[in-house]
């Protein structure tokens, strides 16, 4: 195994097209593809809102691919809190709410899409190929929530206010990796799951906590238990946002964006300890879990704040066998952290998921005192020292001959923020096996 500097995206050119750029400068793309705009919502008495595809929740480049791509995923699709009402749509709150506790889905019928992104020299991007997920039946998903019972989750409406259907099938995609069979593993936030995809984005197979397979019944697709049950307790819309593979393809790594509501919302709020995960794809089963501790939330230069629950992770890239690149961030900062599993406390099958544990893990945060090591962090990445970069990066992917290509969620531009990927030459290592 030999580890090198990250190089460019396509060697000299990157070099000849960032003005003979040293390790460190970034380069920003943005696109004009038609592909990108997805359609424009209107209420009564409010104002035109264009929507764009927001396919920056998930990112992954294949080694093999041309050096100038990668695919991208988006997630359930654009909607809101009440709060943002009058922001989005120009209206009161209470004439889309009606007082209710709701989220908002303008456009309910949007399916969750993988998509395929070219960088160009001239500082464009395109976009390709569009795969929708889809059932066994062929039938596209939605983004709209499950119908939990055992999780927490939250009720859709219109932008008219009118309830719509929940599903056993619909999911939250937020990362994505592509295997050398040309199939996809997601991470998915709102089960919380992980999915594998067929090639043409047929749902495979979507593992789910166990004891939770019962609200899944009727999914055109195969459910497993295969997640520690305790993974229910996640706080809502602080799921599962990320995929990693190791370069031999013989594991997955993902994380839970933030600790778990363990035992109530309260821990949550005030909890460091997340829950890094790898699964053995030969033998079908999670063999790791490891306590990834969050930053304190001072340190986010560009909207400290005094709230543990502001970071929260993203992305999750590998670099090398159970090395990893960590991308935590809140909304206005982003940081990525090179994390190493070896000397950390494996916690899998252990009193850490058992639900009757007290205090919970999520109430330990001097893990010295519990002879618990949490995987070791490196700063390799902070936004604060990037005024080009965009708010919420959200997937990362190793172009060419290791460029680091990092793409941000624009939440659908519900609020006009477009999408774009910014490039660095030299900002990590990655091993060559």
């Amino acid at each position: 195994m030999k580890r090198t500097f990250a190089a460019g995206l396509f060697g000299v050119t990157a070099m000849l097209m960032a003005g003979s750029a040293m390790a460190g400068e970034a380069k920003v793309f943005e696109t004009k593809s038609a592909i990108n705009n997805l359609s424009t919502v209107m209420v009564d008495g409010g104002k035109a809102r264009p929507l764009t595809v927001g396919f920056g929740s998930g990112a992954y480049r294949r080694p093999g691919d041309p050096a100038n791509m990668f695919y991208a995923v988006s997630d359930r699709g654009p909607n809101f809190v009440c709060g943002d009402v009058e922001a989005v749509l120009g209206v009161p709150a209470d004439q889309v709410c009606k007082g209710q506790k709701v989220r908002v889905y303008p456009t309910p019928d949007y399916s969750p899409s993988i998509y395929t992104v070219f960088l160009n020299d001239d500082g464009s991007f395109d976009v390709k190929d569009v795969i929708t997920l889809k059932d066994q039946n062929g039938v596209p998903l939605t983004g709209l929530t499950n119908k939990l019972t055992v999780a927490k989750t939250e009720k859709p409406v219109d932008t008219n206010g009118n309830p719509l259907e929940q599903s056993v099938s619909s999911i939250d995609a937020e990362g994505i990796i592509r295997l050398s069979d040309g199939s996809y593993w997601i991470g998915e936030e709102n089960g919380p799951s992980i999915l594998h995809a067929a090639a043409d984005g047929t749902v495979i197979e979507r593992i789910v906590p166990a004891g939770s397979e019962k609200d899944f019944e009727g999914s055109a697709y195969k459910v497993t238990g295969g997640l520690p049950a305790i993974l229910v307790k996640r706080q809502t819309n602080r799921g599962i946002e990320s995929m990693a593979v190791s370069p031999d393809e013989s594991k997955l790594y993902f994380m839970v964006q933030n600790p778990l509501a363990n035992p109530n919302a309260d821990a949550y709020k005030a909890a460091k300890n997340t829950r890094l995960f790898v699964y053995d794809r030969t033998a079908s089963k999670l063999s790791g879990e490891y306590i990834y501790q969050l930053d304190d939330p001072q340190s986010f230069r560009n909207d400290p704040s005094k709230k543990q629950n502001a970071p929260r992770i993203s992305e999750v890239l590998a670099l090398g066998n159970d090395r990893l690149l960590v991308l935590e961030r809140t909304d206005k900062t982003t940081k990525l952290h090179e994390v190493e599993l070896e000397g950390a406390t494996n916690i899998i099958a252990t009193r850490w998921d058992d639900m009757s544990t007290s205090p919970t893990l999520e109430q330990q945060n001097d893990l010295g005192s519990i002879n618990l090591t949490p995987v070791s962090k490196t700063l390799r990445f902070d936004s604060a020292d990037y005024p080009e970069a965009p708010n919420k990066l959200e997937g990362l992917a190793i172009m060419g001959d290791g460029a680091l290509a990092m793409i941000n969620d624009n939440d659908f531009g519900i609020k006009g923020d477009p999408t774009k990927v910014i490039l660095i030459d030299g900002l990590v290592q990655v091993d060559k096996f």
